[in-house]
């Protein structure tokens, strides 16, 4: 859906059906989400927070981390969504094709309406999706953002956390589109770096990494926790991560956070103050929380509850993330205390 016409071998107004859907929905949303919110974050995201960004817990969310870190030199997002296999789209026609892009359209709308995705959907709509969903997403953020894009690459990960980018052969190699189901296909193009920047701008960039990040899965494949950690201090985010920050079963993604971030916003899904104070941090609330819409929260509801109790009483003009049990509107920050 950019400016210039449709390829060719591709129904036109198909595609400008399609378009004519994820146009409206960017347009609104940017009206109504992004700039109220992009406002909000240029007034507190500090000058001086890391230029590096890791936003654990994505999903398909990288808009949100444009809002906040517009000027980022590079935002690693991190959920358990593959980027997924870009060749794809050349086998699909017809019916196959119409019922794949209002897949896509109808995900978008519900990210872009209600700030958050459900996991749900995002495995049938990313993990096998017949589209790579998760690129999509990425590459709509960039376009209602203004940015260009300058170059993609797929990569994985090496045994120490180095970025290996695969090669002609290794992409030659992978089972062409109708020869494996797209999760098959979508796993193996799981990692993607995209370098973008505005009109004349300095180039950024942004990778997508595919891992399921609970302790098991960490200590059992050690490389994204390496891969992380060479970035040295950075900014964070999350947002609709269930909660699982709260859990002790992801304690190691939680103390890496506590450990590397300078400066972080989220809902109440973030790192709570039980281990954020202890950690050197302190904590400025916005809007209201009273409890976690969903029982996964828990074990962690008083904490927040006694934060936002104890601390002075902030608007917040928009949704980030999570609604409370109240359907009331809340975020957090949370900063590492100067010395």
């Amino acid at each position: 859906c950019g400016d210039g016409a449709a390829p060719a071998g591709f129904d036109a107004k198909l595609l400008a059906s399609h378009c004519e859907v994820i146009t409206k929905a960017q347009q609104d949303y940017l009206a109504q989400w992004v700039k109220p919110a992009h406002a909000f974050f240029l007034e507190r995201v500090p000058r001086d927070a890391p230029k590096k960004v890791v936003y654990p817990f994505a999903g398909g969310d990288l808009s949100t981390a444009l809002t906040v870190y517009p000027d980022a030199d590079e935002i690693t997002t991190l959920s358990l969504e593959p980027a997924g296999d870009p060749r794809g789209l050349s086998a699909l026609t017809g019916h196959d094709l119409e019922a794949a892009l209002k897949k896509v359209q109808y995900e978008l709308k519900f990210l872009y309406r209600v700030n958050f995705s459900n996991t749900i959907n995002m495995i049938d709509a990313m993990r096998e999706g017949a589209l790579p969903t998760q690129l999509i997403f990425g590459l709509s953020a960039m376009k209602i953002h203004g940015f260009e894009v300058v170059g993609l690459r797929y990569f994985r990960l090496e045994a120490d956390g180095a970025v290996h980018y695969l090669d002609d052969a290794e992409v030659a190699a992978a089972p062409a589109p109708s020869k494996a189901k797209p999760q098959v296909r979508n796993r193996i193009f799981a990692n993607v770096e995209i370098q973008f920047r505005r009109p004349g701008g300095r180039t950024q960039l942004y990778r997508h990494i595919q891992q399921n990040l609970d302790n098991e899965h960490l200590k059992t494949d050690p490389r994204v926790v390496k891969h992380l950690e060479a970035k040295g201090p950075i900014a964070g985010m999350t947002k609709a991560a269930s909660y699982l920050l709260s859990w002790d079963s992801f304690s190691t993604i939680r103390d890496y956070l506590t450990g590397h971030v300078v400066w972080m916003v989220s809902d109440a899904t973030g790192v709570a103050p039980k281990w954020g104070k202890a950690a050197g941090f302190e904590y400025e609330t916005y809007g209201a929380f009273v409890g976690p819409h969903i029982p996964a929260g828990g074990s962690i509801a008083t904490d927040w509850r006694v934060e936002f109790e104890t601390e002075p009483k902030r608007e917040l003009p928009f949704r980030f993330g999570y609604y409370d049990k109240k359907n009331a509107n809340h975020l957090i920050i949370m900063r590492k205390k100067k010395a």
